[in-house]
């Protein structure tokens, strides 16, 4: 056990010398301003924020990006004031003027100085620098934040190794109590009880902190415990704990697209993206849906109404990142003041669908509330079997209710004369269905004719019962080589808990041919908010215009004899349509036609 123990001591001082050894920046060609940014930011900023902020080729986007750093550690965003970085730039002043003590570092990259920027100032100190016996050391009292994971209160421990130099940052199991002793009388590093009982005769209070920086913890043998590494680990990962680096990769990938204005306002979402075959039009659809975790919302005076106001661009890309189709659409939205706490609640959710030829692509779904300036991103991955072969389940999507839509206009996630009410969430409330749909695509006559789809939902608590299953024979539904499937389930007949659903598509023999699983959750609230839906419908009257759009994709995609098909089937629909036939002409003379 002391040589596990002692291994696990050796990796955290090779680890805290090598964070000792790095430099504050990567960057030696950045301005100064630059470099003293990173300097200030060390202990906090993440490595893919540090990453792209290296990646960035003009000042402008580095001031840009700075900025947007700052917002992500904003807790009032919606005030002009920063009270994270004001905190922030005091503690890294205070440190790098007052907390340089017997060495020629700069305060903020001494160990007194690096925790006074993470955890600001102690609740009190205990002081024992002149202590006859002892090296100079002083102890540091905080209280933790439980949310990042810290002790509800902690010390910290500060010696003069030897006696001499800089304040080193004290760890039990690392560095042992009988480091802290002036003569150890002969006491060997492993006799930490004699070392301890020492200290006590002369300092006390010391004695219980040299061997474990949480009150009130006595070890076993008084050998220091490995609690110790996690505690200094926690402290200096805590202020990393609660920023998402998405924000800072999307800043990267989309400071061309997105305006700087909105680049320093990048807020989270969730969503979901599903391929849902069309047996009308024999056309596959990607219908997706978006909602960003923070709303922005603004009250426009002539009208009474409250209002936010959404751009949305699209983006296909293949394998390769060749872009294969884009479009964008503008959601503007206004509401009165009884629905304004019910959209703060639960916000607003984006849905769209387009169609989409065959293949294996990226979706990147952006969007933009002019309201506080603000964008939101999605990438999903979309794949839509090419031609014949083996069976493919693709889904499961799984939404909280069906409603009854008779209306013939195409809308997200309409199947057939019904719509089903996606959350990207996935989180149901126990007066709701659970609805599963999903597609098999290259079904055949023999599959479809003694074939079976087993739905397995099991909750993800070992204490849960167990899985519940039905089995849905493929006869039961129309024959088409591209089959969709609904089946829905009382969210009531499952206890709060986390529930994996598995689709498994099996031959007559029950032999498996694919698989597919999904989550959600079951809450144990009597209502689950779920965000309120922007969509748009679509008539059947400008149906032609999804064939030029699969039309576009083909020629994207180096199949012009399956384009021209698709603009022969939209010429058919409407000969009228002026910009189809002069995309269709362009087309043919590109064609040498």
């Amino acid at each position: 056990m002391r040589r596990k123990g002692l291994i696990l001591c050796i990796g955290f001082l090779t680890a805290a010398a090598a964070w000792a050894s790095l430099p504050a920046e990567n960057g030696s060609d950045l301005g100064q301003k630059y470099r003293e940014w990173l300097k200030l930011t060390d202990y906090i900023i993440l490595p893919q924020e540090k990453e792209v902020f290296l990646q960035l080729e003009t000042d402008r986007d580095r001031d840009v990006f700075m900025q947007a750093f700052w917002r992500q550690r904003d807790p009032t965003p919606g005030t002009l004031q920063n009270e994270y970085r004001e905190e922030h730039e005091q503690r890294f002043l205070y440190a790098s003027t007052r907390l340089k003590r017997s060495t020629p570092r700069e305060g903020w990259m001494t160990d007194m100085g690096r925790i006074h920027i993470l955890l600001g100032a102690p609740h009190s100190i205990e002081r024992f620098d002149s202590q006859a016996g002892l090296h100079p050391c002083q102890v540091w009292y905080y209280y933790g934040d439980k949310s990042k994971g810290l002790p509800t209160y902690f010390a910290l421990l500060f010696y003069q190794r030897n006696g001499s130099g800089e304040y080193v940052l004290y760890n039990p199991a690392g560095d042992g109590p009988h480091s802290l002793l002036v003569n150890n009388g002969g006491i060997d590093i492993v006799e930490h009880e004699k070392a301890y009982t020492r200290i006590r005769e002369l300092a006390p209070t010391l004695a219980d902190v040299s061997i474990s920086l949480i009150p009130g913890e006595r070890p076993l043998n008084f050998v220091p415990s490995a609690r110790n590494n996690i505690l200094l680990s926690d402290i200096f990962e805590s202020p990393r704990k609660d920023v998402a680096p998405s924000y800072a990769t999307h800043f990267l990938d989309y400071k061309g697209v997105v305006s700087t204005e909105y680049l320093t306002n990048y807020v989270e979402s969730v969503s979901e993206a599903a391929v849902i075959f069309d047996p009308l039009s024999q056309t596959h659809f990607v219908h997706f849906t978006i909602n960003p975790q923070e709303l922005s919302i603004d009250y426009y005076e002539p009208r009474d109404q409250y209002y936010c106001n959404f751009q949305l661009n699209v983006s296909l890309r293949s394998t390769d990142d060749r872009l294969v189709y884009q479009y964008s659409k503008d959601y503007p939205f206004y509401f009165g003041a009884a629905d304004l706490d019910r959209i703060r609640g639960s916000g607003i959710a984006i849905q769209d669908s387009f169609p989409v030829i065959q293949g294996e692509y990226r979706l990147d779904i952006l969007i933009q509330n002019s309201v506080g300036k603000e964008f939101s991103v999605s990438e999903k991955t979309i794949s839509i079997p090419k031609g014949a072969g083996q069976a493919k389940i693709i889904g499961p999507v799984l939404g909280f209710e069906l409603k009854e839509s008779p209306s013939p206009q195409h809308a997200p996630f309409k199947l057939a004369g019904t719509k089903m009410e996606v959350d990207p969430g996935r989180t149901f409330a126990a007066t709701e269905q659970v609805v599963i749909f999903f597609n098999l695509h290259n079904l055949t006559r023999e599959l479809w004719q003694n074939g079976r789809v087993r739905i397995r939902i099991s909750g993800l608590r070992e204490q849960q019962e167990g899985p519940r299953t039905v089995e849905l024979p493929l006869m039961d539904y129309p024959f088409n080589e591209a089959l969709g499937i609904t089946h829905s389930i009382p969210a009531g007949e499952f206890a709060p808990d986390y529930y994996e659903v598995t689709l498994t598509l099996m031959n007559g023999s029950q032999a498996l041919i694919d698989e597919e699983t999904g989550r959600f959750i079951i809450s144990p609230k009597e209502i689950v908010p779920h965000p309120v839906t922007l969509s748009k419908t679509f008539p059947p009257s400008k149906n032609y215009l999804y064939f030029y759009s699969l039309a576009y994709q083909y020629v994207r995609t180096g199949d012009p004899k399956k384009a021209e098909a698709a603009y022969e089937k939209a010429l058919s629909m409407n000969p009228e349509f002026r910009e189809g036939l002069v995309e269709y002409a362009h087309f043919l003379l590109r064609q040498d036609r």
